[in-house]
Protein backbone atom coordinates (compact mmCIF):
# COMPACT_ATOMS: atom_id res chain seq x y z
CA UNK A 1 0.00 0.00 0.00
CA UNK A 2 1.33 3.45 -0.93
CA UNK A 3 -0.01 7.01 -0.92
CA UNK A 4 -0.68 9.25 -3.90
CA UNK A 5 1.89 12.04 -4.19
CA UNK A 6 -0.80 14.50 -5.31
CA UNK A 7 -3.85 13.98 -3.11
CA UNK A 8 -2.56 11.49 -0.50
CA UNK A 9 -5.14 8.79 -1.19
CA UNK A 10 -4.02 5.23 -0.36
CA UNK A 11 -3.39 3.09 -3.43
CA UNK A 12 -2.28 -0.47 -4.09
CA UNK A 13 1.31 -1.15 -5.06
CA UNK A 14 0.20 -2.48 -8.45
CA UNK A 15 -1.85 0.64 -9.34
CA UNK A 16 -0.28 2.91 -11.95
CA UNK A 17 -2.70 5.85 -11.56
CA UNK A 18 -4.45 7.37 -8.57
CA UNK A 19 -8.13 6.47 -8.41
CA UNK A 20 -9.08 9.85 -6.91
CA UNK A 21 -7.16 12.42 -8.98
CA UNK A 22 -5.70 10.34 -11.85
CA UNK A 23 -2.05 11.20 -11.07
CA UNK A 24 0.55 8.85 -12.57
CA UNK A 25 2.18 6.80 -9.78
CA UNK A 26 4.96 5.16 -11.81
CA UNK A 27 7.51 7.85 -11.03
CA UNK A 28 7.87 6.73 -7.37
CA UNK A 29 11.14 5.16 -6.22
CA UNK A 30 11.36 1.41 -6.84
CA UNK A 31 12.75 -1.22 -4.45
CA UNK A 32 16.39 -2.13 -5.25
CA UNK A 33 16.91 -5.56 -6.68
CA UNK A 34 18.58 -8.15 -4.43
CA UNK A 35 22.28 -8.53 -4.89
CA UNK A 36 22.89 -4.88 -5.74
CA UNK A 37 24.79 -2.52 -3.47
CA UNK A 38 23.98 1.05 -2.74
CA UNK A 39 25.80 3.65 -4.73
CA UNK A 40 28.89 4.98 -3.00
CA UNK A 41 29.81 1.67 -1.17
CA UNK A 42 32.79 -0.40 -2.26
CA UNK A 43 32.40 -4.09 -2.96
CA UNK A 44 34.36 -6.45 -0.62
CA UNK A 45 37.63 -7.72 -1.98
CA UNK A 46 37.86 -11.40 -2.73
CA UNK A 47 40.90 -13.42 -3.53
CA UNK A 48 41.14 -16.26 -5.99
CA UNK A 49 41.84 -19.70 -4.63
CA UNK A 50 45.54 -20.63 -4.57
CA UNK A 51 46.79 -17.08 -4.97
CA UNK A 52 48.14 -15.28 -1.94
CA UNK A 53 47.46 -11.64 -1.53
CA UNK A 54 50.51 -9.41 -1.54
CA UNK A 55 51.61 -8.13 1.81
CA UNK A 56 52.41 -4.50 2.16
CA UNK A 57 54.58 -3.12 4.85
CA UNK A 58 54.20 0.20 6.48
CA UNK A 59 56.02 3.07 4.80
CA UNK A 60 59.67 3.38 5.97
CA UNK A 61 59.81 -0.14 7.52
CA UNK A 62 61.24 -3.42 6.23
CA UNK A 63 59.20 -6.57 6.42
CA UNK A 64 60.95 -9.09 8.82
CA UNK A 65 62.55 -12.14 7.29
CA UNK A 66 62.19 -15.63 8.64
CA UNK A 67 64.54 -18.55 8.23
CA UNK A 68 63.19 -21.97 7.54
CA UNK A 69 65.08 -25.16 8.21
CA UNK A 70 66.71 -26.71 5.17
CA UNK A 71 67.22 -23.43 3.38
CA UNK A 72 70.77 -22.04 3.47
CA UNK A 73 71.17 -18.64 4.99
CA UNK A 74 71.92 -15.97 2.41
CA UNK A 75 75.43 -14.66 2.07
CA UNK A 76 76.70 -11.25 2.75
CA UNK A 77 74.96 -8.43 1.05
CA UNK A 78 75.95 -8.25 -2.54
CA UNK A 79 74.60 -7.49 -5.94
CA UNK A 80 71.24 -9.12 -6.36
CA UNK A 81 70.62 -9.64 -2.66
CA UNK A 82 67.77 -7.94 -0.78
CA UNK A 83 70.24 -5.97 1.31
CA UNK A 84 71.89 -4.65 -1.85
CA UNK A 85 68.60 -3.34 -2.98
CA UNK A 86 66.16 -5.20 -5.26
CA UNK A 87 62.71 -4.24 -6.42
CA UNK A 88 61.15 -6.85 -4.19
CA UNK A 89 62.28 -5.03 -1.05
CA UNK A 90 61.66 -1.53 -2.23
CA UNK A 91 65.18 -0.71 -3.39
CA UNK A 92 65.71 1.83 -6.14
CA UNK A 93 64.79 0.47 -9.52
CA UNK A 94 66.21 1.33 -12.90
CA UNK A 95 64.42 4.29 -14.33
CA UNK A 96 63.56 5.91 -10.98
CA UNK A 97 65.01 9.20 -9.68
CA UNK A 98 66.93 7.36 -6.92
CA UNK A 99 68.65 5.22 -9.54
CA UNK A 100 69.85 8.24 -11.48
CA UNK A 101 67.20 8.38 -14.18
CA UNK A 102 64.19 10.65 -14.02
CA UNK A 103 60.70 9.33 -13.97
CA UNK A 104 60.37 10.25 -17.67
CA UNK A 105 63.22 7.93 -18.71
CA UNK A 106 65.87 10.66 -19.08
CA UNK A 107 69.18 10.26 -17.14
CA UNK A 108 69.66 13.18 -14.84
CA UNK A 109 72.96 15.00 -15.12
CA UNK A 110 75.20 15.40 -12.11
CA UNK A 111 74.79 11.83 -10.82
CA UNK A 112 78.09 9.93 -10.69
CA UNK A 113 78.40 6.84 -12.81
CA UNK A 114 76.01 7.92 -15.49
CA UNK A 115 76.75 9.64 -18.72
CA UNK A 116 74.31 11.16 -21.12
CA UNK A 117 76.21 9.64 -24.05
CA UNK A 118 74.58 6.62 -25.52
CA UNK A 119 71.07 7.59 -24.49
CA UNK A 120 68.43 8.34 -27.08
CA UNK A 121 67.05 11.57 -25.69
CA UNK A 122 63.62 12.60 -26.92
CA UNK A 123 63.51 15.81 -28.94
CA UNK A 124 61.07 18.68 -28.48
CA UNK A 125 57.44 17.69 -28.68
CA UNK A 126 55.83 18.42 -32.02
CA UNK A 127 52.81 20.69 -31.89
CA UNK A 128 49.55 18.87 -32.27
CA UNK A 129 47.60 19.65 -35.44
CA UNK A 130 44.88 22.25 -35.05
CA UNK A 131 41.56 20.65 -34.40
CA UNK A 132 38.85 21.90 -36.65
CA UNK A 133 35.24 21.84 -35.64
CA UNK A 134 33.32 19.19 -37.52
CA UNK A 135 29.61 18.69 -38.02
CA UNK A 136 27.55 18.81 -34.84
CA UNK A 137 25.79 15.52 -34.17
CA UNK A 138 22.03 15.68 -33.72
CA UNK A 139 20.52 15.94 -30.28
CA UNK A 140 19.90 12.87 -28.28
CA UNK A 141 16.32 11.58 -28.54
CA UNK A 142 14.10 12.05 -25.53
CA UNK A 143 13.41 8.85 -23.72
CA UNK A 144 9.90 7.56 -24.04
CA UNK A 145 7.61 7.48 -21.07
CA UNK A 146 8.18 4.24 -19.16
CA UNK A 147 5.42 1.70 -19.40
CA UNK A 148 4.03 0.19 -16.24
CA UNK A 149 5.69 -3.11 -15.47
CA UNK A 150 4.45 -3.85 -11.98
CA UNK A 151 2.55 -7.06 -11.73
CA UNK A 152 -0.93 -7.21 -10.31
CA UNK A 153 -0.70 -9.73 -7.52
CA UNK A 154 -4.17 -9.05 -6.15
CA UNK A 155 -7.39 -10.08 -7.80
CA UNK A 156 -9.57 -6.98 -8.27
CA UNK A 157 -13.30 -7.41 -8.68
CA UNK A 158 -15.08 -4.43 -10.16
CA UNK A 159 -16.28 -2.79 -13.35
CA UNK A 160 -13.82 -2.95 -16.27
CA UNK A 161 -12.26 0.14 -17.79
CA UNK A 162 -13.99 1.15 -21.05
CA UNK A 163 -10.58 1.88 -22.63
CA UNK A 164 -8.18 -0.88 -21.55
CA UNK A 165 -10.54 -3.40 -19.92
CA UNK A 166 -8.67 -3.61 -16.59
CA UNK A 167 -10.91 -4.28 -13.59
CA UNK A 168 -11.11 -1.41 -11.10
CA UNK A 169 -12.38 -1.42 -7.51
CA UNK A 170 -15.78 0.18 -6.99
CA UNK A 171 -15.68 3.87 -6.18
CA UNK A 172 -12.68 4.80 -8.31
CA UNK A 173 -13.01 7.82 -10.54
CA UNK A 174 -10.04 6.98 -12.81
CA UNK A 175 -8.71 3.71 -14.19
CA UNK A 176 -5.74 2.34 -12.26
CA UNK A 177 -3.92 1.33 -15.46
CA UNK A 178 -4.64 4.06 -18.08
CA UNK A 179 -6.28 6.87 -16.00
CA UNK A 180 -9.44 6.89 -18.13
CA UNK A 181 -12.35 8.58 -16.29
CA UNK A 182 -14.73 5.92 -14.93
CA UNK A 183 -18.33 7.15 -15.30
CA UNK A 184 -21.25 4.78 -15.32
CA UNK A 185 -23.62 4.71 -18.26
CA UNK A 186 -26.51 5.90 -16.11
CA UNK A 187 -24.60 8.96 -15.02
CA UNK A 188 -23.56 9.64 -18.63
CA UNK A 189 -27.16 9.39 -19.84
CA UNK A 190 -28.34 11.66 -17.04
CA UNK A 191 -25.73 14.27 -17.89
CA UNK A 192 -26.58 14.09 -21.59
CA UNK A 193 -30.27 14.56 -20.83
CA UNK A 194 -29.43 17.50 -18.57
CA UNK A 195 -27.38 19.15 -21.31
CA UNK A 196 -30.12 18.51 -23.86
CA UNK A 197 -32.76 19.89 -21.53
CA UNK A 198 -30.66 22.99 -20.89
CA UNK A 199 -30.02 23.43 -24.58
CA UNK A 200 -33.68 23.21 -25.58
CA UNK A 201 -35.32 24.86 -22.57
CA UNK A 202 -32.72 27.02 -20.86
CA UNK A 203 -30.51 28.31 -23.68
CA UNK A 204 -31.50 31.85 -24.64
CA UNK A 205 -28.72 32.50 -27.15
CA UNK A 206 -30.88 31.52 -30.13
CA UNK A 207 -33.67 33.90 -29.09
CA UNK A 208 -31.13 36.63 -28.40
CA UNK A 209 -29.73 36.25 -31.90
CA UNK A 210 -33.21 36.45 -33.39
CA UNK A 211 -34.04 39.52 -31.31
CA UNK A 212 -30.81 41.21 -32.39
CA UNK A 213 -31.61 40.47 -36.04
CA UNK A 214 -35.11 41.96 -35.67
CA UNK A 215 -33.73 45.09 -34.00
CA UNK A 216 -31.11 45.51 -36.73
CA UNK A 217 -33.76 45.21 -39.46
CA UNK A 218 -35.97 47.74 -37.69
CA UNK A 219 -33.09 50.19 -37.42
CA UNK A 220 -32.28 49.78 -41.10
CA UNK A 221 -35.93 50.39 -42.01
CA UNK A 222 -36.13 53.55 -39.89
CA UNK A 223 -32.86 54.80 -41.38
CA UNK A 224 -34.13 54.15 -44.89
CA UNK A 225 -37.34 56.08 -44.19
CA UNK A 226 -35.51 59.01 -42.61
CA UNK A 227 -32.70 59.27 -45.11
CA UNK A 228 -34.59 58.28 -48.25
CA UNK A 229 -34.97 61.84 -49.56
CA UNK A 230 -31.30 62.58 -48.97
CA UNK A 231 -30.27 59.32 -50.58
CA UNK A 232 -32.50 60.00 -53.59
CA UNK A 233 -31.09 63.51 -53.93
CA UNK A 234 -27.57 62.10 -53.77
CA UNK A 235 -28.34 59.63 -56.55
CA UNK A 236 -29.89 62.37 -58.73
CA UNK A 237 -26.91 64.62 -58.13
CA UNK A 238 -24.53 61.90 -59.25
CA UNK A 239 -26.55 61.40 -62.41
CA UNK A 240 -26.53 65.17 -63.07
CA UNK A 241 -22.73 65.30 -62.75
CA UNK A 242 -22.17 62.39 -65.11
CA UNK A 243 -24.68 63.37 -67.86
CA UNK A 244 -24.41 65.93 -70.70
CA UNK A 245 -27.05 68.71 -70.56
CA UNK A 246 -29.39 69.09 -73.55
CA UNK A 247 -31.12 72.36 -74.53
CA UNK A 248 -34.93 72.42 -74.33
CA UNK A 249 -37.31 75.03 -75.78
CA UNK A 250 -40.64 76.09 -74.22
CA UNK A 251 -43.95 75.34 -75.89
CA UNK A 252 -45.58 78.64 -74.85
CA UNK A 253 -44.40 82.13 -73.81
CA UNK A 254 -46.43 84.89 -72.08
CA UNK A 255 -45.58 88.14 -70.24
CA UNK A 256 -47.40 90.52 -67.95
CA UNK A 257 -45.92 93.51 -69.81
CA UNK A 258 -43.83 93.91 -72.93
CA UNK A 259 -42.54 96.68 -75.20
CA UNK A 260 -43.99 96.67 -78.72
CA UNK A 261 -41.75 94.71 -81.04
CA UNK A 262 -40.03 92.92 -78.15
CA UNK A 263 -42.33 90.13 -76.96
CA UNK A 264 -41.44 87.45 -74.38
CA UNK A 265 -41.02 84.85 -77.14
CA UNK A 266 -38.01 86.85 -78.41
CA UNK A 267 -36.10 85.87 -75.27
CA UNK A 268 -36.23 82.13 -76.13
CA UNK A 269 -35.88 82.16 -79.94
CA UNK A 270 -32.13 81.51 -79.91
CA UNK A 271 -31.16 84.85 -81.55
CA UNK A 272 -28.74 87.18 -79.80
CA UNK A 273 -30.03 90.43 -81.44
CA UNK A 274 -33.58 90.02 -80.17
CA UNK A 275 -34.79 90.45 -76.57
CA UNK A 276 -37.82 90.75 -74.32
CA UNK A 277 -38.52 94.32 -73.33
CA UNK A 278 -40.07 94.87 -69.88
CA UNK A 279 -41.54 98.22 -68.97
CA UNK A 280 -40.68 98.23 -65.25
CA UNK A 281 -39.25 96.23 -62.38
CA UNK A 282 -41.72 93.52 -61.32
CA UNK A 283 -42.78 92.47 -64.80
CA UNK A 284 -42.86 88.71 -65.44
CA UNK A 285 -42.46 86.35 -68.35
CA UNK A 286 -43.76 82.79 -68.16
CA UNK A 287 -42.69 79.79 -70.28
CA UNK A 288 -44.57 76.50 -70.46
CA UNK A 289 -43.27 73.02 -71.45
CA UNK A 290 -45.11 70.05 -72.88
CA UNK A 291 -43.32 67.21 -71.00
CA UNK A 292 -41.86 67.34 -67.50
CA UNK A 293 -38.09 67.22 -67.35
CA UNK A 294 -35.23 67.69 -64.91
CA UNK A 295 -33.90 71.22 -65.21
CA UNK A 296 -30.13 71.19 -64.77
CA UNK A 297 -29.16 74.80 -65.54
CA UNK A 298 -30.28 78.11 -67.08
CA UNK A 299 -28.08 80.43 -69.20
CA UNK A 300 -29.10 84.14 -69.26
CA UNK A 301 -27.89 86.92 -71.64
CA UNK A 302 -28.84 90.34 -70.31
CA UNK A 303 -28.99 93.59 -72.33
CA UNK A 304 -30.26 94.49 -75.78
CA UNK A 305 -27.35 92.96 -77.75
CA UNK A 306 -23.90 91.47 -77.68
CA UNK A 307 -22.18 94.66 -78.85
CA UNK A 308 -21.14 97.26 -76.30
CA UNK A 309 -23.14 100.09 -77.88
CA UNK A 310 -26.34 98.07 -78.15
CA UNK A 311 -25.77 96.59 -74.68
CA UNK A 312 -25.59 100.03 -73.06
CA UNK A 313 -28.45 101.46 -75.14
CA UNK A 314 -31.18 100.05 -72.81
CA UNK A 315 -31.50 99.12 -69.14
CA UNK A 316 -30.16 95.67 -68.14
CA UNK A 317 -31.59 93.12 -65.75
CA UNK A 318 -29.32 92.57 -62.73
CA UNK A 319 -31.54 90.30 -60.63
CA UNK A 320 -34.28 87.78 -61.38
CA UNK A 321 -36.50 85.43 -59.41
CA UNK A 322 -37.04 82.16 -61.24
CA UNK A 323 -40.19 80.40 -60.03
CA UNK A 324 -40.13 76.73 -61.12
CA UNK A 325 -43.38 74.77 -61.08
CA UNK A 326 -43.13 70.97 -60.99
CA UNK A 327 -45.61 68.43 -62.26
CA UNK A 328 -47.12 67.97 -58.81
CA UNK A 329 -47.95 71.71 -58.56
CA UNK A 330 -45.15 72.63 -56.15
CA UNK A 331 -43.47 76.01 -56.80
CA UNK A 332 -39.81 76.57 -56.06
CA UNK A 333 -38.27 80.04 -56.20
CA UNK A 334 -34.61 80.32 -57.21
CA UNK A 335 -32.90 83.73 -57.07
CA UNK A 336 -30.73 84.48 -60.12
CA UNK A 337 -28.18 87.29 -59.59
CA UNK A 338 -26.74 88.72 -62.84
CA UNK A 339 -23.67 90.85 -63.51
CA UNK A 340 -23.98 93.98 -65.65
CA UNK A 341 -21.77 92.74 -68.48
CA UNK A 342 -21.94 91.26 -71.96
CA UNK A 343 -21.98 87.48 -72.31
CA UNK A 344 -23.74 84.36 -71.01
CA UNK A 345 -24.21 83.78 -67.28
CA UNK A 346 -24.99 80.26 -66.03
CA UNK A 347 -27.07 79.23 -63.02
CA UNK A 348 -27.37 75.59 -61.89
CA UNK A 349 -30.78 74.49 -60.67
CA UNK A 350 -31.20 70.66 -60.57
CA UNK A 351 -35.00 70.54 -60.26
CA UNK A 352 -37.03 67.49 -61.33
CA UNK A 353 -40.48 67.35 -62.96
CA UNK A 354 -40.43 70.92 -64.32
CA UNK A 355 -43.46 71.91 -66.43
CA UNK A 356 -43.48 75.72 -66.13
CA UNK A 357 -40.92 78.50 -65.42
CA UNK A 358 -41.73 82.14 -64.55
CA UNK A 359 -39.09 84.91 -64.60
CA UNK A 360 -39.68 87.99 -62.40
CA UNK A 361 -37.54 91.14 -62.85
CA UNK A 362 -36.25 92.24 -59.41
CA UNK A 363 -33.56 94.81 -60.31
CA UNK A 364 -32.18 96.63 -63.36
CA UNK A 365 -29.14 98.79 -64.18
CA UNK A 366 -29.13 101.87 -66.40
CA UNK A 367 -32.84 102.49 -65.98
CA UNK A 368 -33.76 106.08 -67.07
CA UNK A 369 -36.69 107.87 -68.59
CA UNK A 370 -37.27 106.80 -72.17
CA UNK A 371 -35.50 103.46 -71.59
CA UNK A 372 -36.95 100.00 -71.04
CA UNK A 373 -35.48 96.85 -69.47
CA UNK A 374 -33.99 94.38 -71.95
CA UNK A 375 -33.54 90.64 -71.35
CA UNK A 376 -31.54 89.37 -74.30
CA UNK A 377 -31.73 85.55 -74.31
CA UNK A 378 -32.70 82.72 -71.91
CA UNK A 379 -31.67 79.08 -72.49
CA UNK A 380 -32.93 76.07 -70.52
CA UNK A 381 -30.97 72.76 -70.26
CA UNK A 382 -32.33 69.42 -69.15
CA UNK A 383 -30.87 66.00 -68.33
CA UNK A 384 -31.22 63.50 -71.18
Amino acid sequence: MRLCTQCGSPMRDADDFCGNCGTYLGWAATTPKPGTSKPGTAAPRTSKPGIAEPRTAAPGTREPRTWEPGIPEPAEPGFGTPEFGTPEFGAPEFGTPEFGISEFGIPEPGIPGFDLQGFDLPGPAEPEPEKRSGPVPPGRPVARRPLPSAGDDEVVIGPPCPACGVANPPGRRFCRRCATPLISSDVSKERAQTRRRWRWHGDRSRWLRRLAAVVACAMLLVAAILFYPNALALIEDIRDKTSTPVAVGPASSTATAEVPGHPAAAAVDGLSNRYWGATAVGDTAEFGFTNPFRLLSVVVHTGAGVEEKAFLGQARVTSLDMVVTSVDGVNRTIPVPLADRVGPQRVDTAVSGVVRIRLVVRAAAGLAPGRHIALGEVEFFRRP
